[in-house]
């Protein structure tokens, strides 16, 4: 099929997509003085309230509704947010936090400190497993007076000023779930934050329309009065919707990479990968080391050095996700460039095969279900382990089954995508120290590794506030890893996201969109 021909056939279905998402009429104008922004989004969000909703996609439309203590900025640095001031004890253990005055509900009520207070010590620690495990080191949480909120901590964790972003800790209002059932169903009130955009309309596998807050906090923002998040199912038909007009920006991953390349060339287009300096994902194999195979260390090596890691970031992933270079992406604190994972060498790992006795046996390979890209990532991948001798079985599978199987450790070797927050104590610790293995989770140490050493210099890193012996715990805790060949890591996945380039300050902090669309404005009409 040539290349016009696939555009067509791409803009037909973009229009079926776009005719079934049942738009009302008129909602593409950019009506009034900020006009409306048409953003893509899929899979569609299962829930959009703060607390209880915490996929990406969740994540997308939550920003704009609800908001953090604080913000950070590209160097994870913290900026202002519900908090206007913040200070750390000088021996690390109590933080003290200023509230904004004058800050409203959307519902009118307004915002003081048992709403934070609530936020965190009750919602957080309950529904989010991430938040929880770090706030164990919390001792108490306490309102000081309306708009103060002291935290004392029991032990020095080192990350603990790194939470506060809106994606993981959204502040919500203790008036409306103060009596919610935190182990049943979320709550189908209304939905209310402080936030810049308030809720206007859900229409289920259409859209979700926010419209301005007209009292919100802080002047001259938002800028765009109406945001429209569209749910387009088909990644081509997400990218001729953008094509033809209809959708203003495609946030990272919702369309493919060679769609990513070819849409940048458009005029009027612009191409970021800022706005991920937080999360920092980073993709991987999974080795699942209770299987006898891998529990041989040449084997694991073996593996690593089959894999063209280069090829996968300059033709499948078009020069789009840099190569990794081990456990921890680039843009983490504390990343060390001194060890790195070997290049590719197929012949020694043919021969280091060969020593380990390896007999043949099939290695089931799971991909993930994100589209083209990731199933050209997982074909590469199983063709490079063939030509260094093993034998491979492709597994194909849903998100869910990716998710069950990896959960439940049904695999060999599979694919994996996650975050890493802002700290390897919040997002890279949790997949390589023992006391996380624990089946039933796939964002834990789904592989098994265990070494007393790494785990160790993991309690390290984070127990004490001084960066030298943090670089130091880090630094040794990379060697290892890699040594050991605890994982195979494959790209550092910047999602590039695509936008008009009349838009103006799209992206502004380190969490990008998941922040909000406040400080975005449309250049020209």
């Amino acid at each position: 099929m040539n290349i016009r021909r696939r555009t067509w056939l791409a803009c037909i279905a973009a229009a079926a997509a776009w005719l079934a998402t049942g738009l009302p009429s008129g909602a593409m104008a950019q009506d009034g003085p900020g006009g409306a922004l048409n953003v893509a989004i899929f899979p569609e969000p299962n829930i959009i309230v703060g607390g209880w909703g915490q996929t990406g996609p969740s994540q997308l439309v939550n920003g704009n509704i609800y908001e953090g203590l604080l913000r950070y900025n590209d160097k994870l640095e913290p900026m202002p947010g519900l908090a206007t001031a913040w200070a750390i004890s000088a021996d690390s253990l109590v933080y003290t936090f200023t509230l904004k005055r004058d800050v409203t509900w959307h519902d009118g009520q307004p915002f003081d400190a048992q709403d934070v207070v609530f936020s965190i010590d009750k919602i957080a620690r309950t529904l989010n497993p991430r938040v929880r495990v770090a706030l164990q080191a919390v001792e108490s949480i306490k309102a000081l007076d309306s708009h103060t909120v002291e935290i004392r901590l029991k032990e020095v964790f080192a990350p603990f000023i790194g939470l506060f972003d809106v994606s993981t800790i959204p502040i919500v209002p203790r008036h409306l779930y103060e009596n919610a059932d935190l182990a049943g169903k979320p709550p189908a009130g209304p939905i209310v934050g402080t936030g810049p955009y308030r809720f206007k309309e859900w229409v289920r596998g259409a859209y979700i329309h926010l419209v301005r807050n007209e009292r919100y906090h802080e002047a001259g923002v938002p800028k765009i009065d109406n945001v429209f998040f569209h749910v387009i199912p088909d990644a081509a038909s997400r990218a001729a919707a953008f094509e033809a007009g209809k959708i203003d920006v495609l946030p990272g991953g919702t369309v493919e990479y060679f769609d990513v390349a070819r849409l940048a060339t458009l005029p009027g287009v612009a191409v970021t990968s800022k706005g991920w300096e937080k999360f920092a994902p980073l993709a991987w194999l999974w080795i699942n080391h209770r299987n006898p195979l891998f529990q041989d260390l040449r084997v694991r090596q073996a593996i690593a050095l089959a894999i063209d890691r280069e090829a996968l970031s300059k033709v499948v992933w078009q020069g789009y996700a840099p190569a990794a270079s081990g456990p921890f992406h680039r843009q983490t604190p504390f990343y060390s460039a001194a060890t790195v994972q070997p290049q590719r060498d197929k012949d020694k790992a043919r021969k280091l095969l060969a020593e380990a006795g390896y007999q043949g046996q099939s290695v089931r390979l799971v991909g993930l279900p994100f589209g083209e890209t990731w199933n050209r990532s997982a074909e590469l991948v199983r063709q490079n382990l063939l030509e260094a001798g093993f034998k491979v079985e492709l597994v194909s599978t849903d998100l869910a089954g990716a998710v069950a199987k990896a959960s439940n450790w049904d695999f060999d070797l599979a694919f994996t995508l996650m975050y890493q927050y802002g700290d390897p104590a919040l997002g890279v610790s949790r997949n390589y120290v023992s006391s996380e293995i624990q089946k039933g989770s796939p964002f834990n140490n789904v592989g098994g590794y265990q070494n007393a050493k790494v785990d160790e210099l993991f309690r390290r890193g984070a127990g004490t506030a001084d960066p030298q012996q943090r670089a130091a715990a880090y630094a040794e805790a990379q060697k290892l890893l890699i040594d050991e060949v605890a994982a195979v890591w494959l790209l550092e996945l910047d999602f590039p996201t695509v936008y008009r380039s009349k838009l103006d300050n799209l992206v502004n902090s380190g969490i990008g969109l998941n922040d909000s669309l406040a400080r975005a404005a449309f250049t020209s009409r």
